[in-house]
């Protein structure tokens, strides 16, 4: 039903054009940091999966992954643990928001990342208003660590 393929920079036109979709930008704050990383994803931040989420053909969505060690984020002592990973998504085209893509593509990145042999944990920080991310989380099987506020997902 959808198929997550690496980002490349042809696709810059079309992630800019998500970033400010008021439905994304919402969200994603600071757009233009977000640029710069795409734009030097086989430079400073190779250690990032970017993928774009297709659906038919059709360019929907962003996501992306990686080894919360590669990060300067602390994800609440959690990277200290090792083996933790985080990721980001969007389906940027608003004609497929509430259709169940969202839960399409956590469950690929949970599946791309299970195949690390590192990996034991996903940590997902979304801003406690975004109650569609927070609910799409839960529903993917990760817990709300209350006292951290980031929701975990144990991997086996």
């Amino acid at each position: 039903m959808i198929r997550l393929r690496k980002m490349e920079q042809t696709d810059l036109p079309v992630f800019k054009k998500w970033l400010y979709t008021p439905h994304v930008a919402k969200w994603y704050h600071d757009p233009l940091d977000w640029i710069d990383e795409v734009e030097e994803q086989d430079g400073a931040f190779c250690w990032i999966h970017h993928f774009i989420v297709e659906h038919e053909g059709q360019p929907i969505g962003f996501c992306q992954y990686y080894a919360c060690d590669d990060s300067d984020e602390l994800w609440g002592g959690y990277t200290a643990l090792g083996g933790s990973y985080s990721i980001d998504y969007m389906i940027g085209e608003a004609g497929f928001l509430r259709k169940g893509f969202g839960k399409l593509v956590v469950a690929d990145l949970i599946d791309r990342i299970s195949l690390h042999s590192d990996a034991k944990r996903i940590v997902v920080q979304p801003e406690p208003e975004n109650k569609a991310s927070c609910g799409l989380l839960l529903s993917c099987g990760f817990a709300f660590d209350t006292e951290k506020e980031i929701y975990v997902k144990l991997l086996p």
